[in-house]
């Protein structure tokens, strides 16, 4: 049966055993994560990563010797590959080279304590290099043939903001005067891909000068690049970068290291350093399965993540469910009712109803906490179409999603379920009325025959909120578990402050989630509805369904006549339209794609409402423009229930379900 039960944290998961395998090694650096060196280590070990690249602070602020952190690495079956930053050597006076020579024999020792075998040396960001290609080849070869005799490896890297040297060809020319085997490069997709370079000609470059990888998507920023890099990196897939053809031209040029990560943000280093990690090993799983790399079939087979099983095609949402109690319940049902819909089964042994409309299921479970307090209701699962429900519970399990333990009796349907990062728990399935494996079947039906209703067809999307900390964890999961892709990122200003928002689809546009989170709340005063969610249905008529739903008594969201006039000055709406929007409060946006009319319901349960849209031509969007004027008339509409309860109270009468303090 399609229900969730109680969620509490699950204990620290070893997820080694369960990678698919690769012939590729894979790494991340302590400076993605949280935490201590040795919270760090023992996160990345659990999350299946093979090494590690040890930053500089995380060892000096560690009670661990090197030569204890090599032991402790590798009981975790971790390989150290690399030390780093090791800044500000090139291309300086002789005095300076002394010293900056002299630090460098120092930290081989440790390097040697360690195990670590190469070590990253930036490009110069000091004033006090000079602008001398020559010389900072003399000096990084002299470098070189110290580090050689202590059997390491010099990484040259060019930083976007260096000095004199920032772009990668810039390095590889230096790298190539001074013609040292101890000496090569270091790519960092960030610092390459942040500059405008064009990656392609890496492939040129011989692959043994190629000693190190590192790897980090972003966002496209207009900012100094300095900040944007030490603040806005993300892990692969949660950007704008395309690192999937950066990586292509890294191997073809025939680096043979470990894809390894260096991103440094400050929501991941804030966040648990286990669930992060896992993150990263699935940004790392993704990226790899969409790299395309041309050349000989040993290196196709190389890159290839073997038993990953593609992502099946998603044929629509089979269902949402929410999670009610003994108030909210039968507030969510009357407002279904009003939408057209129709009780049309009850689960054989749980308290779960099943209410349809066309082809849009939702199912009330009055059994799992909505997490929402008394009379609250929440949005706990979705459940998707899948020609293959097994193959994308194996997929989405090899992706380390969280598998949720569920019950189920001697003759219900077996559904397989993982939790999304906000705890959506999400469901693999088909629906079929006459098949014996369809999750109908877990329901008796009731006398009601879905009908016509209010001409609602389908679940057209499912928005859900999400915590601050994990809007890119899960944009990054919905695109590498279910195959969905992101699409572009929109703010807009709420009454409450910036809102930004991602949706996430199929190719065919079948399975959509909406994705939004508040960028910063800080105060007591803040909306009466945190981390609200909400699922839209479809319609081919929205004026038709909001009249139908109006006269069935419908709780619907009264849009303010200011709106419609500035509709009207705007864009000079035929009259008719405008009149019957502005009638039954339907909104309106349009792009050069299409239009786009849909209706919301007032909040029930204190965060959950419903949306019906209409798209005609082309549209995909979802008609962000107009959600700060729904977030308003939603406030609007609080505030009179809380001065509604204030009267009622001093009547001794019970407040409405889902009043808030004024101050909300």
């Amino acid at each position: 049966m399609p229900s969730v039960e109680t969620r509490t944290s699950p204990p620290p998961v070893d997820h080694r055993r369960d990678l698919p395998a690769s012939g590729l090694r894979r790494g991340i650096a302590t400076v993605c994560l949280s935490g201590t060196l040795e919270d760090k280590l023992s996160a990345a070990a659990a999350a299946g990563f093979d090494g590690v690249e040890i930053f500089e602070n995380d060892l000096i602020a560690s009670p661990l010797s090197p030569s204890q952190v090599r032991g402790r690495c590798a009981d975790l079956g971790l390989s150290i590959d690399l030390y780093q930053p090791f800044r500000d050597f090139e291309a300086v006076g002789p005095e300076l080279l002394a010293a900056n020579l002299r630090r460098a024999v120092h930290k081989f020792d440790v390097m040697e304590q360690l195990g670590a075998h190469t070590v990253l040396v930036c490009s110069s960001v000091s004033p006090a290099a000079v602008n001398d290609d020559d010389l900072a080849a003399e000096q990084l070869r002299t470098l070189a043939a110290l580090a050689a005799e202590r059997g390491v490896r010099i990484a040259y890297e060019a930083l976007a903001w260096g000095r004199f040297v920032s772009t990668y060809e810039h390095s590889w020319d230096i790298v190539r005067r001074a013609d040292h085997p101890a000496l090569g490069l270091c790519l960092d997709s960030f610092h390459v891909l942040s500059r405008g370079s064009d990656p392609s000609g890496i492939s040129n470059i011989p692959g043994a000068k190629l000693f190190f990888l590192q790897l980090a998507d972003a966002p496209r920023l207009e900012m100094d690049v300095l900040q944007w890099s030490r603040h806005h990196r993300l892990f692969p897939g949660q950007g704008a970068f395309d690192l999937p053809a950066f990586v292509g031209h890294v191997l073809a040029a025939g680096y043979d290291g470990p894809l390894s990560l260096e991103v440094f943000n400050d929501v991941f280093r804030q966040a648990d350093p286990e669930r992060a990690a896992v993150d990263a090993m699935r940004s790392l799983l993704a990226l790899q399965e969409g790299l395309q790399v041309g050349g000989p079939a040993a290196l196709t087979e190389r890159v290839r993540v073997r038993d990953l099983p593609p992502a099946p095609e998603l044929a629509g949402h089979a269902f949402t469910e929410l999670a009610v109690d003994d108030v909210s319940g039968p507030q969510v049902a009357r407002a279904l009712a009003a939408l057209g819909f129709m009780h049309t089964g009850q689960h054989r042994s749980k308290p779960v109803q099943l209410w349809q409309e066309g082809a849009a299921r939702v199912l009330l479970n009055a059994a799992a906490p909505s997490g929402a307090g008394p009379g609250g209701a929440a949005l706990c699962a979705l459940a998707v179409e899948s020609v293959d429900p097994v193959a994308s519970a194996r997929r989405a399990e090899l992706l380390l999603a969280p598998v949720l333990p569920r019950t189920h009796g001697a003759d219900e349907a077996i559904l397989s379920a993982v939790a999304a990062p906000d705890g959506t728990s999400v469901f693999f399935c088909r629906t079929g009325a006459n098949d014996a494996t369809s999750w109908l079947s877990d329901f008796i039906l009731t006398d009601a025959t879905p009908g016509a209703g209010a001409g609602l067809t389908k679940i057209d999307h499912v928005a859900l909120s999400q915590p601050f900390d994990h809007f890119d964890e899960a944009a990054l999961f919905y695109r590498a578990v279910l195959g969905l892709e992101p699409e572009t990122i929109t703010e807009f200003a709420a009454p409450f402050g910036l809102v930004r928002s991602r949706a996430v689809a199929d190719p065919a546009h079948e399975v959509r989630i909406a994705l939004s989170v508040a960028l910063l709340r800080r105060g007591e005063w803040a909306p009466g509805v945190p981390d609200p969610q909400h699922v839209a249905f479809a319609t081919d008529d929205a004026i038709a369904s909001a009249r139908a739903v109006r006269a069935l008594g419908a709780p619907l969201l009264q849009i303010p006549g200011n709106y419609y006039d500035d509709l009207d000055a705007r864009l000079g709406l035929p009259a008719e339209l405008l009149a019957a929007m502005r009638q039954y409060s339907v909104l309106y946006d349009r792009d050069e794609h299409g239009e786009f009319l849909h209706f919301y319901t007032e909040i029930l349960g204190s965060r959950v409402f419903f949306e019906v849209v209409q798209r005609i031509g082309g549209y995909a969007g979802y008609g962000a423009a107009n959600a700060p004027v729904r977030m308003a008339a939603q406030r609007r509409l609080r505030i009179a229930r809380v001065d509604g309860s204030t009267a009622h109270s001093e009547g001794h009468e019970s407040a409405p379900v889902g009043s808030v303090p004024r101050s909300s």
